[in-house]
Order: structure tokens, then C-alpha cells, then sequence
């Protein structure tokens, strides 16, 4: 027997179309919940909603499967069916963590989560602890990102299914991988987004670049929030993952006395307390807030890390001084404000943007860096970019090699982008098939206008997103993976990965154990960590750099690096690390 509900406040009246039964429902209740109990009805049927006098059948809201796609009708779906085997499952702390972002769609020529199992072999020997794998709900067309997905609670039939995804979850517990899922909580996709027929789920009060926000604060607000909350608990239960990374929070607006994040955190932590093992939260922020991953009890949100874009920006504009000039890069190009991300996290932490022309963000005042997550690519960073090109197509295989060093020895949590590890040749491009022609065409002259602002002149240069060519040409080629410099930039993360993981002073998140010495002029910079020397030198002459005698040459970017008794000539693009312990000493 099987209880269909639904939260529909606008209606007057509704219909269950189950097969091809139409049954009035119940209701609504004082909250504008319609009902009916005791229906006979099993996994597998199929089943929609009819709203007042409108003949068309609308999927459910919170539709746990959509085999038909977004337009479709929903089918019913029974997660206690699924055979776990991972029930013995704790995971590894998101402190010590090196996260790996991929895409489903892209990671492999299939496209889909049983091909992606194949590969995790791979990261295991690679030295991940946790796959972040960008949104699975339910979007339109036939690829895309996945943020703009409609039914977020329905895992898409593009990559296999809600079993698709539960089989590639415990594949990666039983090789001891944790999971993160990308989700979206601040916008609905612009096509098959049918929740507005039922309910106020988005309020024309606040505005977000993707349209209307969230209903966060609003009339009918704490159903809105119970959705995204049973979204969010549906990922962690069902589907077993080990946290979700939060799409741009920064477009979340809630004036609420009790913030949605601060709800979303405590309901999470309730969840891990029933569990017996700790989920996380991780924010995709541009505020520079540290309100964000400060814990509850201290006034904050109670997120456990977010993603830090200024150690990116501020490395990536040193590596390629020509971005410097375009968008937000304006506010970068010194080896000052490297250091300042390597030592403090955030560069504008209540300084004046010349970008944003106003003050921006405020210091993290205290807390650990392992709050805090850095990357050289991502999904963003790449994919955003007007061609898709990596960081080793932009600057070369030596600069890529020393950006991955720093990330790798740097304070913050490291996360790596699928392919970043080999230096892939394929590029990962922005695609998307919105299927109306005409939004298509605006999201492709949008783009062009998007890069004119970084310098991009050159608009037919810009893959159409929209092609379904844009989509196969950002699949990773895993041929290439032991090949001439893809293996040695395997090798290369390999080596990095072992060192941090058997450093104590690598693993250390103590903002206050870090002493940076840089110089503009020469375009070099030493970080201490401990017993950890790390020295970089992206200028274009040969520098020497002092190092204490009891100090060893752990690793090193290029052959040409010169140890000599009290110091160590660095040739132009090269990074470094020195140990004092002989144990961390990478063979």
C-alpha cells in the first residue's frame, strides 16, 4: 500500500492519474497538503498530477525516479530494495582530505556511473580520499552540467537511474573513496521546472542570475525549506553519500531569523548522529564570510569547509599575467596576495575590490584552514573559461606542474579536477541542451558577451555550448594516461600525494605554523610549514634560495633543481620541497 502526497497550496482541487486511474485527492490541509492513503500501488508505475482544469499530467515535485525525462510522469521508486554492502562504512575525515571533482557525463566515453566505477581503481592509487561528483538531478536535454536540474529527487537516466547511482556509491566505499554530491539549492533549471504550478517555491522578491530566488523567507517558506532539508537528508540516507557540496550559497537569501543553512546544518548533524559517522557540508561561497564554516554554537552557519577562489585567482594570474587585466583577475597579479591566500585564506578579507569597487569580505580570524578548500582547476575555472582550455594548455606542462606542487603543500584542503592529474588533452567545455531554440541562442550570445569582459575578442572561437560536439569533445581520453607528459604529470601528482600524506607538517591546518617569505621583484616565494620548506620561483631567471644544512631535498618540480651546502638554486618555473624529517622523504 502506498500513500501519494503532495504539496500543492495553489490548487483547488487535484487529481492522481496512477496508470490510467484518475483519483481525486484529499485536501488540502492547513499547510495546502493533498492526500491519499492506502492506494495499491508498487515500484515501478507510473504516476503524475493533475492541477484544477488543466489537462496536462505534471510529474511530482519530489518524483524519486523520472524515466521519461523532466516532462514526463513520474514512477514510483523503493529505495529499500537496493543491496548495500557497505555497511560497515565510516570514511575518512574531510580534514585530511584530497577531494577530486569530476562529471559524470564526461569522466569516461560511456558517460555513466557503472563506467565510472571502472576507474576508481585509479584515484585509489592516485591518493584520494573523496569524490566530488557534480550534480545527478534530473536536468533537460541530453547533457549538460547538471545545474539546472528540475527534479531534485530524481537521480537523471542519462548516467543509470537511482540504482545507477547507489552502485557507484558503494563501489567507492568498498575501495575506500567517500563521496561528496554537488547540489543545487538556489535555483531551478529554466526548463521543466513545473514546481511553480503547485507552489510558491520561488519568490519574485529576491533575484539570482538564473531568475526568480529561492522561497526561503516567504509565505509558504518552511515547506520550501522542509524540501530542500528532505532533498539534502534523501542524498545522505538513501543514497548513502558522505556529504553535499552547496551550490553558490551566496544566491541563497534568507533573512530568517534561523538561516536555512544554520537549519540544513543542524538537521544534517541529527542525521550523523543516527548514522554513527560524520557528514559534511561544503559551501560554494564568493562572500570571503567566514560566518559561513563557523560552528552554530559561535553564531555561524555550521558548514564544515567552503571553497576559497583567491588562492586560485591569486596564483593563476601570476602563471598568466594576460588575465590579470579582465573580470575579476583585476584584483590579482601579486605575489603579495599569494602569500596572503597561503597565509591567511582569504586575500580580500575587508579591503577594497577594484572588481567589485567596494570593501570585500572580512579574516577568518582564528580558524583552521582545514575550513577552507583550494583548487588550480575545477569545474568552474576550466569549463567557464571561453575554450575549456587547462591550466597545462595555457601555461605549459613546468607552470602546471609547479600550480599542482603548490596546491598540493598548500595549508587549505587540496581538490583536484578529473584529468588534472595527467595534464589531459581534452578541454572540459560549458554544454548544455536547453531544447528551446531560442534560449539556446541567448545562452550562446550570452557567453560571448561573458568573455568580452576577460579580453576575449575572438567570439566565433567559442565552441556553441549547445552542439552536441561541445559535449564529446570534454570527455577525458584515459588512452592518453601513460603517455609522454601525461605520465610525467602523473607521476608528478603521485609523488606530491604520498609526501602530503606521509607529512605531519603538510597535514597541518594550523594558519599560525605558516611564514611565507616572497619577492615580487624575482617572482619567487618560500613557505615554511613546520618542518616543511616549500620554495617557488616563477620568474624567468635562476634564483638562490637560503635552506637550513638539516634540511633534505624531498621533491622537486624539475632535474635542474641544485642543492648546494646552505641553500638550493631554483631555475625559472620550478617548485621545491624540503624536509627536516627524513621520514617524509619521497623515493
Amino acid at each position: 500500500m502506498h500513500e501519494f502526497s503532495v504539496w500543492a497550496p495553489k490548487a483547488k482541487r487535484m487529481t492522481l492519474k496512477h496508470d490510467e486511474q484518475q483519483l481525486a485527492m484529499e485536501g488540502p490541509d492547513d499547510r495546502g497538503w493533498w492526500h491519499i492513503v492506502g492506494m495499491d500501488a508498487h515500484c515501478g508505475d507510473d504516476y503524475a498530477y493533475l492541477l484544477d482544469d488543466d489537462p496536462t499530467p505534471y510529474p511530482d515535485p519530489r518524483s524519486l525516479w523520472q524515466p521519461y525525462g523532466v516532462h514526463g510522469v513520474s514512477r514510483l521508486y523503493d529505495h529499500r530494495l537496493f543491496p548495500w554492502t557497505d555497511q560497515r562504512w565510516q570514511g575518512p575525515p574531510l580534514f585530511g582530505a584530497v577531494l577530486y571533482e569530476l562529471h559524470i557525463g564526461t569522466f569516461t566515453k560511456e558517460g555513466t556511473f557503472d563506467s565510472a566505477i571502472a576507474r576508481l581503481d585509479h584515484l585509489v592509487e592516485l591518493g584520494i580520499t573523496h569524490v566530488e561528483i557534480m550534480p545527478v538531478a534530473e536536468f533537460p536535454g541530453n547533457y549538460g552540467w547538471g545545474y539546472d536540474g528540475v527534479a531534485l529527487f530524481a537521480v537523471t537516466n542519462k548516467y543509470g537511474g537511482p540504482d545507477g547511482l547507489k552502485r557507484f556509491v558503494d563501489a567507492c566505499h568498498n575501495k575506500g573513496l567517500a563521496v561528496i554530491l554537488d547540489v543545487v539549492y538556489n535555483h531551478f533549471g529554466p526548463t521543466g521546472n513545473y514546481t511553480q504550478k503547485f507552489a510558491p517555491y520561488l519568490t519574485e522578491k529576491h533575484k539570482t542570475p538564473w531568475g526568480d530566488g529561492v522561497n526561503f523567507e516567504d509565505i509558504g517558506s518552511d515547506e520550501v525549506r522542509r524540501f530542500f532539508c528532505d532533498n539534502a537528508i534523501m542524498w545522505l540516507l538513501e543514497y548513502h553519500v558522505d556529504g553535499l557540496r552547496l551550490d553558490a550559497v551566496h544566491e541563497l537569501t534568507d533573512r530568517s531569523a534561523f538561516h536555512f543553512m544554520e537549519q540544513l546544518s543542524a538537521e544534517v548533524e541529527t542525521v550523523g548522529a543516527m548514522l554513527g559517522r560524520k557528514l559534511v557540508l561544503i559551501a560554494e561561497s564568493d562572500l570571503n564570510d567566514p560566518k559561513i564554516v563557523r560552528p552554530r554554537e559561535a553564531g555561524g552557519y555550521g558548514m564544515d569547509a567552503q571553497w576559497s577562489d583567491d588562492f586560485h585567482h591569486s596564483l593563476f594570474t601570476l602563471l598568466h599575467a594576460e588575465q590579470s587585466s579582465g573580470g575579476y583577475y583585476e584584483d590579482y597579479g601579486r605575489f603579495s596576495y599569494l602569500a596572503k591566500a597561503l597565509e591567511k585564506v582569504f586575500v580580500f578579507d575587508g579591503n577594497y575590490s577594484i572588481y567589485r569597487r567596494r570593501t570585500h569580505g572580512r579574516p577568518i580570524d582564528g580558524l583552521s584552514a582545514h575550513h577552507f578548500i583550494d583548487f588550480v582547476q575545477n569545474h568552474d575555472q576550466v569549463g567557464n573559461r571561453a575554450t575549456g582550455d587547462r591550466l597545462e594548455h595555457i601555461v605549459g606542462l613546468d607552470a602546471a606542474k609547479v600550480a599542482l606542487g603548490m596546491l598540493l603543500t598548500a595549508p587549505c584542503i587540496p581538490m583536484l579536477f578529473m584529468g588534472e592529474e595527467f595534464a589531459a588533452s581534452t578541454p572540459f567545455l560549458y554544454f548544455a541542451d536547453h531544447e528551446d531554440d531560442e534560449m539556446a541562442k541567448r545562452v550562446f550570445e550570452g557567453r560571448k558577451l561573458e568573455f568580452a569582459a576577460f579580453g576575449f575578442e575572438e567570439a566565433e572561437q567559442i565552441p556553441n555550448p549547445e552542439k552536441p560536439e561541445t559535449f564529446e569533445a570534454s570527455k577525458l581520453n584515459w588512452d592518453e594516461l601513460h603517455a609522454g607528459i601525461h605520465a610525467e604529470m602523473l607521476e608528478w601528482t603521485k609523488k606530491l600525494l604520498h609526501l602530503r600524506r606521509h607529512s605531519l607538517s603538510l597535514n597541518d591546518g594550523d594558519l599560525s605554523h605558516v611564514t611565507i617569505d616572497s619577492h615580487e621583484e624575482e617572482r619567487w616565494l618560500s613557505m615554511q610549514r613546520g618542518k616543511a620548506l616549500v620554495v617557488l620561483n616563477l620568474g624567468e631567471k635562476l634564483v638562490r634560495v637560503k635552506v637550513p644544512d638539516r634540511y633534505f631535498l624531498a621533491l622537486a618540480s624539475r632535474p635542474e633543481v641544485a642543492v648546494a651546502p646552505g641553500e638550493v638554486g631554483m631555475p625559472p618555473m620550478s617548485m621545491a620541497v624540503f624536509s627536516f624529517e627524513r621520514l617524509e622523504r619521497v623515493s
